[in-house]
This record gives structure tokens, sequence and C-alpha cells, in this order.
């Protein structure tokens, strides 16, 4: 995508954005106004490729939605999580989880 091209859809996300706060500012929560700055929101991200269906192909399967402990991460899952509670800790790769104190 050119540069400029781009340049233009984040100013029209932005724009959205504000319309979104404005409108749920207003008192227009579920209202018109409220679902067509989302609406606006949604289109610019689309656009700009954040949302909708994947544009590239890297070769790497598609994980989206799938459980990290069922997919390639299962081993790198299960060391980043607490024993006692099951709650993950996010460190990077290569890292030793972090456990809470006590």
């Amino acid at each position: 995508m050119p540069e400029s091209r781009r340049r233009q859809l984040v100013q029209e996300l932005m724009a959205a954005r504000r319309a979104v706060r404005q409108a749920g500012s207003e008192g227009d929560e579920g209202g018109k106004a409220l679902r067509a700055a989302r609406a606006q929101v949604d289109a610019a991200k689309i656009a700009l490729g954040e949302r909708g269906p994947v544009w590239w192909d890297d070769g790497a399967p598609d994980l989206t939605r799938r459980m990290a402990r069922n997919t390639a991460y299962a081993a790198w899952y299960a060391a980043a999580c607490d024993a006692a509670s099951g709650e993950a800790r996010l460190v990077a790769p290569g890292e030793a989880p972090i456990r809470p104190a006590g």
C-alpha cells in the first residue's frame, strides 16, 4: 500500500474513533451516530488490513482462536503458566516464567 494511502486511512480511522468517543459522550449509546461511527472504524481497519481475511501468506498455520495448549506453543505455554493457579505469566521467549512471590 502506498504510504500516502496508508496515511489517509489512518487519518480516517482516527476521525472515526473521535466520532465514537463523541457519540458516547453525547449519550448516544446504541444510537444511530454510535453505530455509524463504529462502522467507519471497522471500514478503516479493514482497509488498513487490521481486520478481515488474512492478506499475507507466510506459510505459518492460522492459529487464530486456538488455545495455546493445543498448538505448537504448548510447551512454551506450560512453562509460562503458574502451576498452582494455571494463570499465564507473560515472558519473553527463552526466559524463565515469572512466579508470584509467596
